[in-house]
């Protein structure tokens, strides 16, 4: 079965919009959450986020923005750099074999809210592109469009774990045939007026802290309050290990597991059982045994049920403090993405193999006794990884882990 390793990465996020300057900030433990603001609606001081400071005029003229969602704009940025990163120029023969694999949550949502408050102001009228720009799949289409690639193109929406299952099965695809190349990732764009406030009336989102609003998100910490919302997109280019070394290509790693489980427990509540299996479904599909994994990046969204069920299935898996890996939760620093957390926490893990560096868990002061592994408080660690798992676990019930390892031809 082909090996796949990962040649090419980009990220468009609230800590950093490149790889380097992302994972930077990760390590300085530097936060890209803030109260949030809008050009279109005024929205509550008491709502935080983690905004993307996005110019899209580095990329495209305006009128070519325009008729891009912000979700789709971010993919498209994300995408370019990891092409770019990748050296990776196809030929007509190569492009029906490069697939696009693309995880949302909400696809387009702000180009739906926006027709939504066109409508209903009062004119009974939307953009005639209302439709293309706030499908689920428009980023995806757009990605095959802008590098001409005609292989297999799969969106997926897992809600949380969207892209990391996006990721899996790029991966997947590429070990049985079916392409020879893949760019995998998603993005997303929620930070609008109707979407904090569901959030909001479901009582996740974290409250602003009073002293310093870029702390509001506290994973695993006693005195964490929810999640904060963020905004992004990341972006992998995935290629069978043969092509990438006769190409002479850059390799940051080898993907080796994926699992994905289902709790079939509740909408909104996690279940430890599920993450468990997917755990463990990963590190049997890895072939790597627990003790050889170094690194986790959790799923950690600082929701006080959430943050504990996922130690007590990281401790099935893995032991107690003294058996169990470094773990760290970087949403900490650029909010939970919903869709793309997957991706942009899977160049995080990707990033810190190749650099042997452990992002921390920021804002750590106060750790919840029942929160009890080692979650690398505050600051970052280096330290040897051999191999490193990702944790994307959503609404729904629905989990997907991702291994990784230092590539040995």
């Amino acid at each position: 079965m082909p090996r796949v390793v990962v040649t090419g990465l980009g990220v468009v996020s609230p800590v950093g919009q490149d790889p380097c300057e992302f994972f930077d900030g990760l390590v300085a433990a530097r936060s890209g959450i803030r109260c949030v603001s809008t050009a279109t609606v005024p929205v509550p001081n008491s709502l935080v986020a983690g905004q993307v400071d996005f110019d899209p005029g580095r990329y495209w003229p305006a009128h070519q923005s325009a008729q891009l969602d912000r979700a789709t704009q971010f993919a498209l940025a994300a995408t370019r750099q990891a092409f770019t990163d990748a050296g990776l120029e196809l030929s007509e023969q190569q492009s029906v074999r490069a697939g696009v694999f693309w995880g949302t949550g909400l696809g387009g949502a702000t180009s739906i809210e926006d027709s939504y408050r066109m409508f209903f102001a009062g004119n009974g009228r939307v953009r005639p592109t209302s439709v293309v720009l706030g499908m689920n799949n428009a980023a995806a289409g757009q990605i095959s469009i802008a590098h001409g690639l005609r292989g297999p193109m799969l969106n997926v929406s897992t809600a949380c774990s969207s892209s990391a299952s996006a990721i899996g099965e790029s991966f997947r695809a590429i070990q049985h045939g079916h392409a020879d190349v893949a760019v995998a990732g998603g993005s997303e764009a929620l930070i609008t007026l109707g979407n904090l406030s569901a959030w909001d009336a479901m009582r996740a989102l974290a409250h602003a802290d009073p002293s310093d609003p870029s702390r509001s998100c506290k994973p695993f910490s006693a005195n964490r309050s929810g999640l904060v919302l963020g905004e992004g997109s990341a972006a992998l280019i995935l290629e069978r290990s043969d092509i990438a070394e006769r190409r002479g290509a850059r390799i940051y790693g080898e993907i080796v597991g994926y699992g994905n489980a289902s709790d079939a427990f509740n909408m909104s509540k996690p279940d430890a059982d599920g993450q468990v299996r997917a755990m463990r479904l990963a590190l049997a599909d890895a072939a790597l045994m627990p003790d050889e994994i170094d690194y986790v990046n959790a799923h950690g969204t600082a929701t006080p049920v959430g943050d504990i069920v996922e130690t007590i299935a990281l401790k099935q898996v893995f032991g107690d403090r003294d058996q169990a890996p470094s773990v760290s939760s970087t949403k900490a620093l650029h909010g939970h993405l919903i869709g793309a957390s997957g991706a942009v926490e899977m160049v995080a893990s990707i990033m810190a193999l190749e650099r042997n560096v452990v992002p921390p868990t920021a804002h750590l002061d106060q750790p919840d006794p029942s929160c009890d592994l080692d979650y690398v408080a505050n600051d970052a660690r280096r330290q040897p990884l051999r191999a490193v798992m990702s944790n994307s676990f959503g609404f729904g019930g629905m989990n997907a882990v991702l291994v990784t390892r230092r590539y040995r031809p």
